[in-house]
């Protein structure tokens, strides 16, 4: 048992080395001057023109085909969707009648692009109701996606390829990924078609990642590249675009012209970190004020040791015991105090942070230690 906790120990501290070795190498991106960082970005990539988006379809339907690794009987709805069907069909058979294993209840979800017509094709996804241990090899039958209106706007079914593979044999198993789940390709038929008016005197430009200095920059690139005052900003996360008389009716060409504007874009510093993962992930704007950092580790060792306790010599009615005793041991590692200087670049602060000698998981207490001492200027985001 304690070969096993220090072997698991081990290898905690090998994937740990790992992810500050990645965070060590994404905070010292090389960054030449201060103008890199307010890069230039297309308006494609930096704005959503608002009602033109996705929606989000979904429906239930029963995958076949499975080589017994399906639900079981008590998945009884799955034993009622399958007397339904055939009901149908003209097929009468109770539900509780219903014993197999090569159907599954599924769920079917997926996106509806905007401007899609009539006859195009989407993929979807598609994911276990039940206790099927996998749906590889399965094939959905046809099932009508609805949106949040109730409306059927397409109808999905085709060969499902799984996300992963399970086997099981006497009382073993091998499972890889995730075989519940699993895609469609090209796998619905869109019925219904969403398209957003177009012809309309104003446009609303909505900024991804909203912000005022992005705002008015786009806001003045779209002026100058039209040459009039077309734009303008009604707050940091949207801009206002009336469409000029040149463009009646020729909002497509309007909007071609636009997405490929060069912006400066600008944003908030920001440090984001995964406690799950031991990732850090600092932008180029991070900037730390002078501060001491003392961090120590406290680590605990428990141990089992097997003990046999037997009775005395001709005692009557005695037994032999087998218990154990377990040993705790708890060490604090002594560190000592680091003077970290300001930084004005990410490749400074990457050195300062080095200094500390720390795992990312200690990296992450001491960035939010010096957020709450006012020593980060920058977001901390903690995922």
């Amino acid at each position: 048992m304690t070969k096993a906790i220090h072997s698991s120990l081990r290898g905690h501290r090998a994937r740990a080395g790992l992810s500050l070795a990645l965070a060590a190498t994404l905070l010292a991106a090389p960054f030449t001057s201060r103008s890199a960082a307010a890069s230039t970005v297309r308006v494609k990539e930096l704005v959503d023109v608002q009602g033109m988006r996705d929606n989000a379809l979904y429906g239930y339907g029963l995958v076949v085909g499975l080589a017994g690794t399906g639900d079981t009987e008590y998945v009884f709805f799955t034993s009622q969707s399958i007397s339904g069907m055939l009901g149908r069909l003209g097929i009468r058979i109770d539900p509780h009648d219903v014993r197999v294993r090569n159907v599954a209840a599924v769920m079917v979800t997926a996106r509806l692009p905007a401007f899609a017509r009539p006859g195009t094709t989407m993929d979807v996804s598609v994911a276990s109701m039940g206790n099927a241990r996998s749906l590889a090899g399965g094939v959905l039958l046809i099932t009508p996606l609805t949106g949040a209106d109730g409306q059927v706007y397409g109808l999905a079914q085709g060969p499902v390829q799984a996300g992963g593979i399970e086997a099981a044999a006497f009382g073993s198993s091998y499972q890889k990924n995730q075989p519940t789940s699993g895609r469609v390709p090209a796998g619905a038929t869109i019925e219904r078609s969403v398209s957003p008016n177009l012809d309309k005197e104003k446009l609303t430009l909505g900024l991804k990642h909203p912000d005022f200095t992005t705002a008015n920059n786009l806001v003045e690139a779209i002026n100058k590249a039209l040459g009039e005052e077309a734009a303008k900003a009604i707050d940091p996360a949207q801009v206002e675009l009336k469409v000029p008389a040149a463009y009646k009716g020729k909002t497509v060409g309007l909007l071609t012209k636009l997405e490929t504007l060069e912006v400066q874009a600008d944003d908030k510093a920001r440090v984001v970190v995964s406690e799950r993962t031991g990732t850090v992930v600092a932008g180029e704007r991070v900037r730390i004020h002078p501060v001491a950092v003392a961090h120590g580790g406290l680590s605990i060792s428990i141990q089992a040791n097997p003990m046999v306790f037997q009775p005395n010599a001709f005692s009557q009615g005695g037994k032999t015991v087998q218990t154990k005793q377990a040993q705790i041991d708890a060490k604090e590692k002594e560190k000592a105090v680091v003077a970290l200087p300001a930084t004005t670049s990410v490749e400074d602060l990457t050195k300062a942070l080095n200094l500390l000698g720390a795992s990312p998981r200690d990296l992450i207490a001491i960035l939010q230690a010096m957020k709450a001492a006012g020593a980060l200027d920058a977001d901390l985001e903690v995922l």
